[in-house]
């Protein structure tokens, strides 16, 4: 049976306050000294979730919920639940709550009388009430009105399962609900009157941890964390440290780091300042600067997402965003063509990013428009400046945007590039325009230089161990697209020509 049921309609007078009748819609009306309870009743002796009314097979009944406080109808006390009939009289605490129906609708009217005292049968007097209201006291009215609402309804059994569902929610929400104890019994029932009590256990009958132990405890995992931390610095990392920063000296000449790690951990780790921060604090030198490309910066990439640690001594962080064949625990997804890929589905501040160039070596032409978006100012102002005059000098340099970026992309390969796998080249070997266009003017050959692009922007030797990095046949990403601006070191020499005289 669906335990779901519509909303019921209350329509709740309170004479102990000077509020005006208010009628609320509700599936059960919650009466308790919680706050949010639908008919709040503020007093020591009412429970946060006393009582509830709801509404069954056209008769509301009331349900004791409280397993502290009591709940009396014409002087009788509910154990679990009772009918209500018109001109019943329930009583919680002081307050009295006088019951009539009117139609589909439940009214109460709520009077505080500050000298009565639950339990003890007192119903308020011809006086206190209007002689229309004044229900019959004692077991009769009960047992009348309940018979009646029982031979009305056919009973509640068939629903008891779902009205308890329904009230054992409404306590969870209530918040802070009575749990029984050694000290609060709840059989027999609780007596009435100034003979009830009610027991709550309190500090002076529970023997409290002693403060040592909890002193002594401190002591301890602390000592042990000093010892683990000294005794071996990896012992909370997966892997060691790469040689790079285990070493006690710099190495490397010009310097990539200010100063040696010396197998640290606080240089990276510390508690004010994330990792990112102290990478790039660490790697500011002369001949080296850890800068990010705006594009990068914009997809929120930085140090970390290329260049990983804990993967071993023998890891070098340094090329492992080049290649994952070419050192154990390389990670391809780490890599930069396995991060452009149109298989990396990984959002990047709500953007992906594809296989670049339609998966070959690019040529940034596309039906005749220029799809290179140009040297990033940061890296433009580095370069020499017989090579910004060269780019000045171009015929359409100052044409549009797109004859800005051409001219960029021509002087970078007319100024000291040597020619390299076999490709015709001035008579000092350097690059020059038949190099890689075959005819020009209307019929400008744009062909051949999407095929010797590969002649050298492929491969790349590692110059400590003289291995192939990347293979002969794949893309060097980074002989075009330059991460670190400002690193001295990116130009490969021998592609560059001797400095010309000035």
């Amino acid at each position: 049976m669906s335990t779901r049921q519509e909303a019921n309609t209350f329509i709740i007078t309170r004479e102990d306050r000077s509020f005006d009748p208010v009628t609320l819609m509700s599936e059960g009306l919650a009466i308790g000294r919680a706050p949010d309870s639908e008919l709040n009743l503020n007093h020591p002796t009412v429970s946060r979730l006393h009582a509830g009314i709801r509404k069954l097979g056209g008769r509301f009944y009331i349900f004791h919920l409280s397993p502290s406080n009591s709940t009396t109808l014409n002087g009788n006390l509910v154990h679990e639940k009772a009918a209500l009939a018109d001109g019943d009289v329930l009583q919680i605490g002081p307050f009295f709550l006088f019951i009539d129906y009117q139609e589909s609708a439940l009214s109460i009217r709520v009077r505080y009388q500050t000298t009565v005292r639950v339990g003890e049968v007192e119903q308020p007097t011809a006086s206190q009430q209007p002689s229309s209201e004044v229900p019959p006291s004692g077991d009769a009215v009960g047992a009348d009105s309940q018979a009646d609402a029982a031979a009305a309804t056919g009973g509640v059994d068939a629903d008891e399962g779902a009205l308890d569902v329904f009230w054992e929610k409404r306590k969870r929400e209530a918040g802070k609900v009575t749990r029984p104890s050694p000290l609060r019994p709840r059989q027999p029932a609780p007596k009435l009157g100034k003979a009830r009590f009610n027991w709550k256990p309190t500090r002076d009958l529970e023997r409290p941890w002693p403060f040592s132990i909890f002193t002594w405890g401190v002591v301890v995992v602390g000592l042990l964390s000093v010892v683990a931390a000294f005794s071996y610095t990896s012992a909370f990392s997966p892997a060691p440290v790469s040689n790079a920063h285990a070493r006690a000296s710099l190495n490397t000449s010009p310097a990539v780091a200010r100063e040696p790690n010396a197998n640290s951990c606080t240089t990276c780790h510390t508690m004010r300042t994330n990792m990112e921060t102290n990478c790039a604090s660490c790697h500011q030198t002369n001949g080296f600067a850890a800068t990010v490309t705006a594009p990068h910066q914009a997809a929120g990439v930085g140090c970390l997402s290329c260049h990983a640690e804990h993967r071993g001594a023998d890891f070098r962080p340094g090329i492992a965003s080049l290649s994952a064949d070419f050192q154990k625990g390389a990670r391809f997804d780490e890599t930069c063509a396995g991060c452009h890929n149109d298989a990396n589905a990984k959002l990047y501040n709500g953007r992906r990013v594809f296989t670049p160039h339609g998966g070959t070596f690019g040529y940034p032409v596309v039906n005749g428009q220029w799809k290179w978006e140009g040297i990033d100012k940061e890296a433009w102002e580095q370069k020499p400046d017989e090579l910004k005059q060269l780019v000045a000098n171009w015929p359409v340099a100052s044409a549009d945007e797109g004859g800005r970026r051409s001219a960029q992309f021509h002087a970078l390969h007319l100024y000291r590039v040597r020619t390299t796998g076999g490709l015709a080249g001035t008579a000092e070997g350097e690059v020059s325009c038949s190099t890689c266009h075959k005819s020009y003017g209307v019929s400008l050959d744009r062909e051949t230089p999407r095929t010797t692009c590969a002649a050298c922007h492929n491969g790349k030797t590692d110059t400590q161990t003289g291995r192939a990095l990347i293979a002969a046949d794949k893309a060097n990403c980074t002989s075009c697209h330059v991460q670190h601006v400002l690193d001295k070191r990116h130009w490969n020499p021998s592609l560059l020509a001797a400095a010309r005289d000035q």
